[in-house]
């Protein structure tokens, strides 16, 4: 009998009475273990070996697990810290017993909350109160959360209890994959084959443009292929779902009649918030909301801009205008931040700063990235996508600017929109947009607009009116996929495989 040289290796490493993995064999033949595979399941095809495949488990350790391995999880430091500060008698301070016990960050946390779930104390009035009568159960030096990260440590995640792994895998501290293990035995007609006697057969695995040429290709062995045989997984590159929903905005837009802005992720607190009206000690212009640069002042802003701008702020506009009468100075208006929003490429443009002077009508877009300084939750981000639109015209009315929202979100399947009437510094009247989220049902903010003031338009040099918007693509790609977190999909959190697999929307 003449088989490739794969197969009769494989046939030669089997064994008819000891049942040997894929894997093990590979090693031993020193193959591929996908090409070992594609040769098992041949061989079986041809009644010369048995394949059998089973299910299993596989836990590996985070980061983070890793790290408690060395530590101690933050709970245990926390007990051992109150136990040694006296804890048990009368209770500890919580922040010496943080300091003492090395937590840092989201450790505090961590601790606190599994610190009584476990049964070690209770957190009264600030202070940590150990309970040494928590009962048989509860044993710090033999907690069983430990035991199971050393237990996955040393290999042996078979033997660890269920409900502790289930408790780690909550907790993030581990990663549970299911694998198909295949294991290959000798069949009769295998045995008989070996005793027989097989020899390699010199087979060809492809036809190249030598063989063709020669003509040999009349004489030689190609190699046989099981087309339902396993192959190994190759994830190629693929556009994120983020940035193919992006494209389809702007195109969307674009087939609107918008142009695109374009501008500078950082940028003066004048094009990002004096310019819209946005008071110099509004709360929203501190550290908590926006993040703010170490670098020198931006000194290249129009001087005839800024004097109008600072009147405006100070005086206000028009016979009626009464100003904000709160501190503003041009050194907080040249500070450079991270923009919080695009409305200062808006700000750029409709001042006739980024393209030379405007005259309606005109329809600008942007599709950019913008960062606040958030908490991090499964409707916000560090930074994100901000789908930036104004329509600048005569006579413009709320009845104008919905009517684009309801033409845009109809080319995404979206028609229950609600909208709520708002309150912005740069906008009146003002309201948000709401559509409800396909799987929840929860209604979910998508954006916020209005009818840009005349204290915004009038130092700009716009005399007709401008409604505007900001709307969230990430909101957006909520609604469209019905994703309910949308960490799954964007920073270090998110979810390879279901980027990989998620169906695209056309």
């Amino acid at each position: 009998m003449r088989l490739p040289e794969t197969q009769v290796a494989l046939l030669e490493a089997a064994s008819a009475t000891d049942t040997r993995t894929i894997e093990q064999l590979a090693d031993e033949v020193d193959a591929d273990s996908v090409a070992v595979t594609r040769a098992a399941f041949e061989l079986e095809a041809a009644g010369l070996l048995t394949v059998e495949e089973h299910r299993a488990e596989s836990v590996e350790l985070t980061e983070e697990a890793e790290r408690y391995l060395e530590q101690g999880l933050p709970e245990l430091r926390l007990y051992r810290a109150a136990v040694d500060a006296g804890a048990d008698e009368g209770g500890a301070p919580m922040g010496e017993l943080v300091g003492a016990a090395g937590l840092e960050g989201s450790e505090v946390d961590i601790a606190l909350s599994n610190f009584a779930r476990k049964g070690f104390g209770r957190i009264e009035a600030g202070e940590v109160i150990v309970d040494l009568s928590g009962g048989p159960d509860v044993d710090p030096d033999a907690d069983p959360e430990m035991e199971a990260l050393e237990a996955i440590a040393a290999g042996e995640a078979g033997y660890v209890d269920e409900g502790a792994l289930d408790r780690l895998h909550s907790r993030g501290l581990v990663v549970r994959s299911d694998t198909t293990i295949r294991s290959v035995t000798l069949t009769d007609d295998g045995v008989t084959a070996l005793m027989e006697g097989v020899e390699v057969a010199e087979t060809v695995g492809a036809v190249t443009p030598e063989l063709l040429t020669s003509g040999e290709w009349r004489d030689v062995e190609f190699t046989e292929y099981n087309v339902e045989a396993d192959a190994e997984t190759v994830n190629g590159g693929k556009e994120h779902i983020l940035r193919q929903t992006a494209n389809r905005v702007k195109d969307v837009l674009v087939g609107m009649g918008f142009q695109e802005m374009e501008g500078p992720h950082a940028d003066a607190e004048f094009w990002i918030n004096d310019c819209l009206f946005m008071p110099q000690d509004h709360p929203a212009r501190t550290h908590w909301d926006q993040f703010g640069l170490e670098v020198p002042p931006m000194e290249e802003l129009p001087e005839d801009l800024l004097a109008r701008v600072e009147s405006a702020h100070r005086e206000g506009v028009g016979e009626d205008g009464d100003g904000y009468h709160s501190p503003w100075t041009t050194d907080v208006a040249r500070q450079v931040d991270l923009r919080g929003h695009t409305t200062s490429l808006s700000m750029r443009y409709l001042s006739g700063e980024a393209v030379g002077e405007l005259e309606p009508p005109k329809r600008y877009f942007s599709v950019e990235k913008v960062y606040r300084n958030d908490t991090l939750d499964p409707t916000h981000l560090l930074e994100f996508f901000q789908i930036e639109g104004w329509v600048m015209a005569e006579e413009l009315s709320v009845r104008d600017l919905m009517g684009t929202f309801t033409e845009f979100y109809e080319q995404f399947g979206i028609t229950d929109l609600e909208f709520k009437p708002h309150y912005n510094p740069y906008t009146e009247p003002s309201f948000e947009l709401f559509g409800e989220h396909p799987e929840t049902g929860e209604l979910i903010e998508v954006g916020n607009s209005g009818i840009f003031r005349e204290e915004v338009l009038t130092p700009l040099g716009v005399d007709c009116d401008v409604m505007a918007w900001g709307l969230a693509l990430e909101r957006l790609l909520m609604l469209m996929y019905g994703f309910e977190d949308i960490r799954d999909v964007h920073g270090t959190m998110c979810d390879l495989e279901l980027l990989r697999n998620v169906e695209v929307v056309h």
